[in-house]
């Protein structure tokens, strides 16, 4: 079974740090300033790492639960690091009836991570997602932008091998 307390090392650079605080610079005292600051960090480190949000929250006057709150509400944002190489598994209705939580556990069990997470080598992350749009492909994995469809658990490995 995959280890789902997987914490991966915060790898900002010291020149993500700078240009987070020259936006912040810009924009501090500014009213409705949140979301553009959470877009700001997501775009400079590609997710939300908590040093980032401490460094947001300090700079800004802002709470820090305040940006995990906004944070949270919103899909288009991750807390999470994501791999050089993203899996996504649909378990929508049409792609969870026809067997995706096998081919979920079969992705976890190739990566040695569980859904939400990223390998320790940054290579690959898993996520579970809701529909994608591919119903008549069901169950339905992403990687990167590669459509694989009408899949079984077994195919899951191989697919994975090829991004390796």
């Amino acid at each position: 079974m995959p280890n789902c307390k997987t914490v991966v090392p915060y790898r900002g650079t010291q020149e993500q740090e700078d240009r987070l605080r020259r936006f912040l610079q810009d924009h501090k005292g500014q009213p409705g300033a949140v979301m553009p600051v959470l877009q700001e960090i997501q775009s400079i480190f590609g997710y939300l790492p908590e040093e980032a949000l401490i460094i947001a929250a300090e700079e800004m006057d802002i709470s820090l639960s305040e940006l995990y709150s906004v944070g949270s509400f919103y899909a288009q944002f991750s807390f999470n690091p994501k791999g050089v190489h993203q899996v996504s598994v649909c378990l929508g209705t049409a792609c969870y009836v026809k067997g995706a939580a096998e081919v979920l556990e079969a992705a976890e069990k190739k990566l040695g991570i569980c859904n939400g997470s990223i390998t320790l080598d940054g290579r690959f992350s898993l996520d579970a997602t809701r529909c994608i749009g591919a119903c008549g492909l069901a169950p339905v994995m992403m990687v990167d932008s590669d459509v694989y469809g009408r899949l079984t658990p077994d195919q899951v490995g191989p697919i994975l091998d090829k991004y390796m």
